[in-house]
């Protein structure tokens, strides 16, 4: 199978200036069932819809061996990380997470955390003139993912702790100054979370064998071998580093209901952690409005065929998650922000993929889809519960940026605790 015969131009700086809206856009021209162009001069494909999702999982059409670019593995996942792996190697580590990261008890111990944090800081906002809504929120959250994956956190290391694992997410899609500071915070907390790991494994630290640390210490991979100390840090960062990467949904949720405020005495009735089916149907709508990730892609395993269009072995193919969250086949008006749209019907796995999708068990979809869904009930109900002011600051979210966020990270001032 052979590339098209018409040479397609490199589309890497087009990205770049575009963000968010460039693949949307091309997928928007086309009558096509795929896009063909080139990125950092390999030939690619994007795809979307529930179809294009199960294609690209299939590990039979598209590998994420080799898929994934240096400067992505160099900063948001590392090197050796379970989203370089395929087969049993892949399915073998990432049993690992899901040992972690699913089930009700895990998803609970780890909401009680960062919910007790989020009251500890919250006492202290109320003596302070303004906060940064995202900044304060990554803080709680490294604070709560951290004792409750038994990673020993004096005060004086939230901060920093804190600013480097956003620091990871904040610069993998960006050349310059944040890349280079995601580099320098990934070195960082790779060379710490591997002290930790030699010291549990010599007896010179402690952790409970059921914690994150003590799993990922002692896992072993297909092959029967301990995960190398670096290795084992890396993966431990693929806990931290995307649980506090909520902090992104929770300034986009503070944006919803400043926008939107009608949503918030529907959110203060649904309980303190947001048990009830409003919250979790706000949650659903803020992963399915607000932009996070713009597309993920793998790399074609042999000679494919995509409804009736080639793809030769070894172009990457891309799914496009924005577009198709917003696409108006699968979302009645797509741009209005309605967590009605979910009361009556859960998000179909394919359907929905802000992080991805596929079936996590067996493939590479996020396997702390169920904590990130569960943090934000219980933070938007608190945030929802919190009385506030938004004083005068740029709430734009520019969708050249990635990711981005609300470029003042969301400021509230005047902050009143609820009192209940």
């Amino acid at each position: 199978m052979s590339a098209p015969r018409h040479p397609v131009a490199d589309n890497t700086l087009a990205l770049l200036a575009r963000g968010y809206a460039w693949l949307p856009d091309r997928m928007r021209r086309t009558a096509a069932p795929l896009v063909r162009t080139r990125l950092l001069g390999r030939h690619a494909v994007a795809l979307r819809g529930p179809d294009a999702v199960r294609f690209l999982y299939d590990e039979r059409h598209v590998r994420r061996h080799g898929a994934l670019p240096e400067p992505v593995r160099s900063t948001l996942f590392g090197h050796g990380a379970v989203h370089t792996l395929d087969g049993e190697a892949h399915r073998v580590r990432k049993a690992m997470f899901l040992s972690l990261l699913t089930g009700p008890d895990r998803v609970a111990g780890l909401v009680g955390h960062t919910t007790a944090a989020w009251d500890e800081a919250v006492a202290r906002w109320a003596d302070r003139p303004r906060v940064v809504l995202f900044d304060e929120a990554s803080r709680v959250i490294t604070r709560g993912v951290c004792r409750w994956a038994g990673v020993p956190l004096e005060d004086a290391e939230v901060a920093p702790v804190a600013r480097d694992l956003v620091a990871m997410v904040d610069g993998f899609a960006t050349p310059g100054p944040r890349h280079w500071r995601a580099r320098a915070a990934r070195g960082r907390r790779e060379a710490w979370l591997a002290r930790l790991v030699e010291g549990v494994r010599d007896g010179s630290a402690k952790a409970p064998e059921d914690s994150a640390v003590g799993v990922v210490a002692r896992h072993r991979d297909a092959d029967g071998r301990e995960l190398g100390p670096r290795t084992a840090a890396v993966e431990l960062l693929n806990i931290l580093r995307p649980t506090v990467a909520v902090c992104w949904f929770v300034s986009f949720a503070a944006h919803a209901l400043h926008r939107w405020p009608e949503h918030r005495k529907r959110l203060r009735e649904d309980g303190r952690d947001g048990e009830g089916a409003y919250a979790e149907a706000f949650v659903h709508e803020v992963r399915r409005f607000y932009p996070f990730a713009p597309f993920i892609a793998g790399r074609a395993a042999t000679d494919l065929s995509w409804r009736g269009r080639p793809i030769p072995s070894g172009a990457l193919v891309l799914l496009d998650l924005h577009g198709q969250d917003h696409d108006a086949a699968l979302w009645e008006d797509p741009y209005a922000f309605d967590p009605r749209r979910f009361l009556h019907r859960p998000p179909g796995r394919d359907e929905l993929v802000p992080q991805g999708g596929g079936d996590r068990a067996t493939g590479h979809r996020c396997p702390g889809e169920d904590v990130t869904v569960a943090l934000l009930r219980a933070l938007v109900a608190r945030l929802a519960r919190l009385e506030y002011e938004v004083p005068e600051q740029d709430l734009s979210i520019p969708l050249r940026r990635v990711p981005t966020r609300p470029r003042s990270g969301f400021v509230i001032a005047d902050v009143r605790p609820s009192g209940d």
